[in-house]
């Protein structure tokens, strides 16, 4: 079979990655890597002549101006150079590849294999063990990927024919540390008392369980896919040394709160793929937020790029169309020395710029604006990033069907089966181990967003010509886990695996159960639809295929080839994991909390402190990942993550108006409250403090206090250590309390545990306790949205207190009221990360004017008596008309801060005399990180 090598290599002034390994090597202690050229590589195998793969070349992947195109032999490496190939690994997912197959069919040429790659011509005095480290430290990674010092040979395929083989697994008379090896070997992550349970199950049924009954629990009985934890009894003993059992810590916190507001406007809460609110009288919407942390540490731009993937899916699986995602991100330190760096982990620089690569590859594609989030660094996140891809969709109202019936046919839609995609649930509940070479290339995996945008039309003509009962995606557990959460209804199924489309030969049974590989949803569909569906799928070039029926006799049942691998009642699957039963306890260390504004500024809370707190990578701008994003696609981006003079402002939250319609100019606010820092201090007031942040965030942009829903996402670290129990669960009640005192339910949530990995002294390290709060509030009028950027000269600037000790919802709803009248034309929340300096107020301003372009003139002396900052005060600074009377209505919440000058600086005055004097631009160059600021 003709077989065909194709490179393109870019101008050196469009090399941007060329143009910045010389400075990435640098810090490896690599000085001689004085230039690099980056070529992308094709290679092609099929039934092609020379004019056909020209002719290739020409309608898909040539462009004269972008690259220099070479079919044949690898580029001459000039002298001085070093060459080094790089390629995916067998079965990773290749999007590029499979596009380019795509294309060549349509044009008309004969089917083809590609296979992709990266070429790297270094040029300098390099020794071979430099241009190794390059290469191990930068350009590949051994996890997804293979490389070569010189040319790379092609793999096209990772399959190979074989028989299909069903192993009997015994558990009969294992004792404790059998099953427990057993567990471990097999990538279960199934405690010992799991692991009794179903050997006491499969010993009543005097027979031992198959491979893929045995990982069908495994993935059932996930942490990641049940919330053992969050549904455990647990014996908690607080600071004071009282003892409480928790009957299910969601259940008694979160959903209880949600459950007591019990808001008439939320469809769903915490039983589908997503929550579900009503939008208007004709539409409904739905948000989710996911963490996939664990594959973002292995590859990053993989793990970032199917978590986006995945929260997608979650919003197709409630029959809705995606219209924004949100993401948070959290990593270690950029700047941290190599030699720092735990063993076998990648470089938290290298991790964030997969990360916000594979987040902006996706939504880009996808054509979903990315609009709100977060970026955090601390030390704890070194070998443990944490990724939060979120995502709201909008749907008819009440056109999301949940029930499949006795009958129904199971349809697989979208992508195919590999291997990329194993042990993805087990793998995200266990504690995470760098380099396990039984993970690569299985539970790392990496998206093909132009498949899943397919999918997408597809599901949402199918939903509007009910041509489904249900619909589910395929996510960790792949179909054991959608058919089987799917079965639950009518009571019953029984598929086929052998129709099951592969990506290549080889897979076994319980591989093509369990994979999770990406872009699929599973639908019920009656059989009189099923034409119908197949025929809309072929107009989208969606491939869609009928694996099974649902029944009701109450059995799960898998087969291959007509022969049953796999036969389990759905009632143990649900019913037999045992529940349970912890020990929590509180850290009376930790308890302490009261942060005062000084009532004389201290020496370094002049200049130079200020200009080194805008500067920190915490409070800095975020504008180099922002922009990595399209935030505006779909036109409906009302309020951008960038707003001001020069679009360069940190705006507090988003608005988006997700509908074109003349009958209102309703929209809705996003906004993320994330305040790890306050864990070590107070877990409870961290969780208070984060709903406090994520509501104060929305309002701030013209959201209604009175219709805002929440989401949480703990990611935390061992669960099984007591004191990090103790913190989760003061976590959850700091939640619980918040949600009521403000009168939000949550809709959704998810938890991600067993954050931790081995530090530089070898023992196990928890990363920090973090919950992300979301919040969705509906804006009744967009037109009357605000940013924080000031406005104009001569409007006044106040300090604007929701305090603890009131109604809560009262005060944000004045503060509402006056940014609907028109009042206050900028607001800024004081965001959590800045309450905990000396100079909360000052940043805050600072950021103000660095957006609008306009100086402030601020007298320090009205704050001697503000009081207390707390984790119970919601702190606005608002800018209001100058010819409003409104502040004559307003008692204690409003303190006046000064005005809104021409000038550009930030000019601040106590007793009479000046303490900071400093011109938009320093304060600009400061918090942008330029000039003598960049780092």
């Amino acid at each position: 079979m003709p077989q065909f090598r194709i490179t393109l290599t870019p101008p050196v002034a469009l090399d941007v990655r060329g143009a910045t390994l010389p400075a990435a090597a640098h810090t490896l202690g690599i000085t001689n890597l004085s230039g690099a050229r980056v070529s992308e590589l094709y290679f092609v195998r099929g039934a092609l002549d020379s004019t056909q793969i020209a002719r290739l070349c020409e309608a898909v992947l040539s462009d004269p101006a972008a690259h220099d195109l070479t079919i044949g032999d690898a580029a001459h490496i000039a002298d001085g150079g070093h060459g080094v190939e790089v390629a995916y690994l067998p079965g990773v997912m290749d999007p590029l590849a499979l596009q380019l197959a795509r294309a060549a069919g349509q044009i008309g040429l004969p089917p083809i294999e590609v296979a992709t790659g990266t070429r790297y011509e270094l040029i300098g005095d390099l020794t071979t063990a430099q241009v190794v480290a390059l290469t191990e430290r930068l350009l590949a990674n051994a996890t997804v990927q293979r490389y070569a010092l010189g040319t790379i040979d092609p793999q096209f395929s990772s399959g190979a024919k074989t028989e299909p083989r069903v192993e009997s697994i015994r558990l009969a008379g294992l004792d404790d540390s059998a099953l427990a090896a057993l567990s471990k070997t097999r990538l279960l992550s199934l405690s010992v008392e799991e692991m009794r349970a179903i050997q006491a199950h499969f010993e009543s049924l005097k027979r031992a369980p198959t491979d893929v009954e045995l990982e069908t629990l495994a993935q059932t009985w996930s942490e990641h896919c049940v919330h053992k934890t969050f549904k455990a009894i647990i014996e908690y003993t607080n600071e004071h040394g009282e003892v409480e059992i928790i009957d299910g810590l969601l259940k008694s916190t979160i959903r209880a709160a949600t459950e007591e507001i019990n808001a008439p406007w939320v469809r769903s809460a915490f039983v589908d793929n997503a929550g579900i609110i009503a939008f208007d009288d004709n539409w409904d919407l739905s948000f989710k937020v996911e963490t996939h942390n664990h594959p973002s540490a292995l590859e990053p731009f993989g793990g970032a790029n199917t978590g986006v993937g995945g929260v997608i899916r979650d919003i197709m699986g409630v029959s809705a169309r995606p219209i924004a995602v949100t993401d948070v991100l959290c990593f270690g330190p950029q700047d941290l020395p190599f030699d720092q760096l735990p063993a076998g982990t990648l470089h938290p620089r290298r991790v964030k710029e997969g990360v916000v690569s594979g987040v902006a590859d996706y939504g880009n594609k996808l054509g979903i604006p990315t609009v709100a989030g977060a970026v955090y660094y601390d030390p704890g996140y070194t070998a443990n990033p944490l990724v939060f891809a979120g995502c709201v969709g909008i749907a008819p109202k009440g056109s999301h069907p949940t029930g499949a019936h006795p009958g129904d046919y199971v349809i697989v839609l979208g992508g195919r089966t590999g291997r990329d995609g194993l042990h993805g649930a087990t793998f995200s509940s266990d504690a995470l181990a760098h380099n396990t070479g039984q993970i690569a290339g299985t539970a790392v995996q990496i998206g093909n967003p132009i498949t899943q945008k397919d999918v997408m039309e597809v599901i949402v003509r199918a939903r509007d010509a009910k041509l489904y009962t249900a619909i589910t995606d395929c996510g960790a557990g792949g179909l054991s886990s959608s058919v089987g959460e799917m079965a639950e209804h009518p009571g019953g199924v029984d598929v086929e695996l052998a129709d099951v489309p592969l990506k290549y030969p080889g897979l076994q049974p319980w591989e093509i159960w369990l994979s999770e590989a990406q872009e699929r949803m599973v639908v019920a569909v009656n059989p009189a639809n099923w034409p119908a569906l197949r025929a809309l799928c072929a107009d989208w070039d969606v491939e869609a295929t009928r694996i099974g029926t649902f029944n009701a006799s109450g059995r799960l049942v898998v087969r291959h080839t007509g022969k049953i691998v796999a036969d389990l009642t759905l009632a143990f699957m649900k019913d037999g994991l045992p529940r349970l039963r912890l020990k929590a306890v509180a850290n009376p260390n930790i308890f302490q909390w009261q942060v005062k504004l000084s009532e004389k500024p201290p020496e370094e809370m002049f200049e130079t402190y200020l200009l080194r707190l805008l500067s920190e990578p915490n409070r800095a701008s975020k504008e180099g990942v922002i922009r990595r994003y399209d935030h505006e696609v779909r036109a409906g981006t009302v309020v951008k993550p960038l707003v001001g003079v020069n679009a360069d402002g940190p705006s507090d939250g988003c608005v988006i108006k997700p509908i074109e319609t003349q009958n209102h100019n309703m929209g809705f606010a996003l906004g993320i409250g994330l305040c790890p820092e306050w864990g070590a201090i107070d877990p409870y007031r961290m969780a208070y403090a984060a709903v406090n942040e994520a509501i104060a965030n929305v309002v701030s942009v013209g959201a209604d206090p009175d219709r805002i829903v929440l989401l949480d996402n703990f990611c935390w670290g061992d669960p099984r250590d007591a004191e990090r129990l103790g913190a989760l669960v003061e976590a959850a009640k700091g939640c619980h309390d918040a949600a009521l005192d403000y009168r939000t339910p949550f809709i959704s949530g998810k938890d991600s545990l067993n954050n931790t990995y081995i530090g530089l002294d070898g023992k196990r390290v928890n990363i920090p306790d973090t919950l992300m709060i979301s919040a969705l509030g509906f804006v009744p009028d967009v037109t009357r949205s605000v940013t924080m950027d000031l406005k104009h000269p001569g409007n006044s600037l106040y300090v604007y207190m929701v305090d603890e000790d009131e109604e809560r919802s009262d005060g944000l709803r004045l503060l509402h009221r006056a940014i609907q009248n028109g009042d206050i034309v900028s607001c800024h929340n004081i965001p959590g990360v800045e309450v905990l300096t000396d100079a909360p107020i000052y940043l805050s301003l600072a950021k103000m004017s660095i957006a609008g372009q306009l100086g402030v003139q601020m007298a320090l002396d009205n704050l001697n008596n503000f009081g207390v900052f707390n984790n119970g005060t919601n702190l606005f600074i608002v800018e209001v008309r100058a010819d409003s009377e409104w502040v004559k209505t307003v008692d204690t919440h409003m303190i006046q801060l000064g005005t809104v000058i021409d000038t550009p600086s930030l000019h601040i005055t106590y007793r009479a005399k000046t303490i900071i004097d400093l011109p938009v631009s320093e304060l600009t160059a400061a918090y942008k990180r330029e000039g003598k600021y960049a780092q």
